[in-house]
């Protein structure tokens, strides 16, 4: 069996050449499957309970909101403090919440309320481990091995994505008990793993708390043109495209799929997603990236619509497949983009922001959709969606011609 400092390995993977990052990543992603795990359970749980796909948007909202009127501090607290302790810390107490569900199951929970409190909490930690997290990679590899790290660990995320709502609708199946005890007993092996990581390198913020230093992130964003296009166009084309949280109304209404179809729907985006990150991970984009960015972000909304008009599981599943490998183009020019260009000492409170971003296209997403499938249904809801995103790309186009013409991620033109 080949060890992570086999020669072939570190000339195709050099991030893996270095122990600290591969602590990192186990870590990082034993901390996404196991919440990909309690994510499919929790979904499949709330609209069994409720049968309304609006409470699958409180599901989103609910774990969004704590990022919102955080986002000064966490990114503020990742650049004064121990990256690694932060995100150690932030595991466990989503352990804890997980631990917390699995009791309301042995309990027989009947209301949905309790849960998305909880999810507050749970929203609460991962608002803290986004930006200390993706701000302690840099500190493990060096920049010349930055992009190669940044390809692999959106990989290992990916293939979590792909694992866990698997492994989590295939428990759930058995048990709601099985899955959440699962996620709970990944949680806490990711949690001793990054105690494990050796004490790294890091620019610790000296400067006393003040409004300045707290919105730093902010300000490099805005004076960074590329930067902010690059993220506020995944921030609407997300947004607005975003199916996930109507897959319990597909899974179980309109294609007819129990629990494990469901889990094999929330797979199909991240699969294309890995296989797009591993292609990346060696062969990484060297010019015309800000054109690619806008040319997926277009194919991530056609095939939503396509998505959003099917009947039939397995043209869904593929249309889930391309979404996932498109948004996955647009995560890397975007991803590295920010860590190629930000300065150690701010890199904290620019990757608070940008998982403000991140969050909102995501969960925040999923409260739209929820809200829209209440009022015109799922398929409609899904397909207004997909063409809002398209042209979100085209008016993107037309406001941010730096980022169009962008050919090098590193700033060279």
């Amino acid at each position: 069996m080949p060890s992570f400092a086999d020669p072939a390995l570190s000339s195709r993977w050099p991030a893996f050449s270095h122990p600290g990052f591969v602590r990192f990543w186990i870590a990082r992603f034993g901390a996404n499957l196991a919440t990909h795990i309690l994510s499919v359970s929790v979904a499949w749980w709330i609209y069994d309970l409720t049968r309304d796909p609006l409470y699958l948007g409180f599901v989103g909202l609910a774990q969004f909101l704590p990022s919102l009127p955080l986002v000064l501090v966490t990114g503020a607290v990742s650049d004064r403090f121990s990256r690694r302790t932060i995100m150690g810390l932030c595991i466990l107490a989503e352990a804890l919440c997980t631990g917390t569900l699995l009791l309301f199951v042995l309990h027989g929970m009947e209301t949905p309320w309790p849960v998305l409190i909880l999810l507050l909490v749970f929203g609460t930690a991962r608002a803290f481990f986004g930006p200390a997290s993706t701000s302690l990679a840099p500190n493990l590899v060096p920049p010349k091995h930055l992009p190669n790290a940044i390809a692999l660990t959106s990989s290992a995320g990916q293939f979590a994505t792909i694992a866990g709502p698997v492994i989590g609708g295939l428990l759930y199946g058995i048990a709601a008990e099985a899955a959440l005890g699962t996620a709970l007993a990944a949680f806490a092996a990711s949690a001793l793993i990054v105690a494990a990581i050796p004490r790294p390198q890091q620019r610790i913020l000296r400067e006393p708390v003040a409004w300045r230093t707290l919105a730093a992130g902010f300000q490099y964003i805005r004076r960074e043109k590329v930067v902010l296009g690059a993220i506020s166009l995944d921030l609407f084309a997300v947004l607005l495209g975003g199916a996930t949280a109507l897959l319990p109304v597909y899974a179980r209404d309109i294609l007819d799929l129990g629990p494990w179809g469901l889990g094999l729907l929330r797979s199909a985006p991240a699969a294309g997603a890995l296989i797009t990150a591993l292609y990346l991970a060696s062969h990484p984009i060297r010019d015309h990236a800000g054109l690619a960015m806008f040319v997926f972000v277009g194919l991530f909304g056609a095939s939503t619509i396509v998505f959003g008009l099917s009947t039939s599981p397995w043209l869904s599943i593929a249309m889930l497949f391309v979404m996932g490998a498109s948004d996955m183009v647009s995560v890397f020019v975007r991803s590295t983009l920010i860590q190629l260009w930000t300065p150690d000492a701010v890199r904290g409170r620019v990757s608070a922001v940008n998982s403000v971003f991140i969050g909102a296209s995501n969960e925040l997403g999923e409260f739209r959709a929820g809200i829209m499938a209440a009022l015109v249904g799922a398929p409609a809801a899904v397909i207004i969606g997909g063409a809002g995103t398209i042209a979100v790309a085209a008016l993107w186009a037309r406001i941010f011609p730096d980022l169009r013409r962008a050919r090098h991620l590193d700033g060279r033109s």
